[in-house]
């Protein structure tokens, strides 16, 4: 009886040890959110996309704590607390750009989703974002990853600073030149001629960052389009691509500059 007692108590044991192992391995982490995700499921529905559009995606640097990402049609950003009990998420802080899309459907729906979000959880290769009754509300899936930063290779106007449209009657148009290979950047800033360099990341695909620009030094009789392009350029952490226009933003998802081919 005795041993027959000790049997069925290893037994659970051991059980309830590969019960413990097995949801500590399904337990997810900040660590493993992080990077690029596309938006697949929102409540249950399967994201259907229209001929040419991409998936909505959402973005963490679980380092910095920073959220980014697109929602259908405006870009979203915000941050997360990178110190919270694994599986916990708030995204209920969440901004984003204000711009009217034909179709604003699957941004609603993104939108309302991502602000009932409490936590995630794993699902196979997939991520679920959870509610408060740990119920999945979205489902991401990993982003095909395509370099961005290639398409802005070649001359891009500057034809709008800070929403104010670059005068079109100006003797000297103000440019962008990208080397994408050498990641050096040349133009014209409406009087001078400027040479510099860019910066991105590898852990997220629309980060740009352009260090202080070298300028030669004429003077024109009017400096204002000058300066503030050259401040522009200081304050710009991401770039979004539309067509065949480029839009620089400042790290709180101001448009600052707007390019176009």
């Amino acid at each position: 009886m005795i041993k027959r007692t000790f049997f069925t108590i290893c037994v659970v044991c051991a059980i309830a040890s590969l019960s413990s192992c097995r949801s500590a391995k399904e337990v997810a982490t900040v660590s493993d959110i992080n990077g690029e995700w596309s938006i697949v499921e929102i409540n249950g529905s399967e994201v259907v996309l229209s001929e040419g559009q991409e998936y909505p995606f959402i973005g963490f640097e679980s380092t910095t704590g920073k959220v980014y990402g697109n929602s259908g049609c405006n870009r979203i950003m915000g941050s997360f607390d990178t110190n919270a009990k694994p599986g916990s998420l708030d995204m209920g802080a969440l901004a984003s750009t204000r711009m009217m899309c034909p179709n604003m459907t699957l941004e609603n729906n993104v939108l309302n989703a991502l602000k009932n979000v409490k936590g995630y959880k794993k699902m196979g290769e997939n991520i679920a974002l959870t509610n408060s009754s740990n119920r999945p509300v979205v489902i991401l899936t990993h982003k095909i990853v395509v370099s961005k930063t290639a398409s802005l290779e070649g001359e891009w106007k500057i034809v709008e600073v800070n929403g104010e449209a670059v005068p079109s009657d100006l003797e000297k148009k103000p440019f962008l030149n990208f080397d994408v290979n050498k990641k050096r950047v040349h133009g014209n800033a409406g009087c001078n001629m400027i040479n510099g360099v860019f910066m991105t990341k590898e852990d997220n695909q629309t980060a740009i960052s352009f260090p202080p620009m070298a300028a030669t030094m004429m003077a024109c009789p009017d400096m204002t389009l000058e300066k503030k392009i050259l401040k522009a350029l200081t304050e710009v952490k991401t770039f979004d691509l539309n067509n065949k226009s480029v839009g620089l933003y400042s790290e709180n998802g101001t448009l600052v500059l707007k390019l176009a081919k």
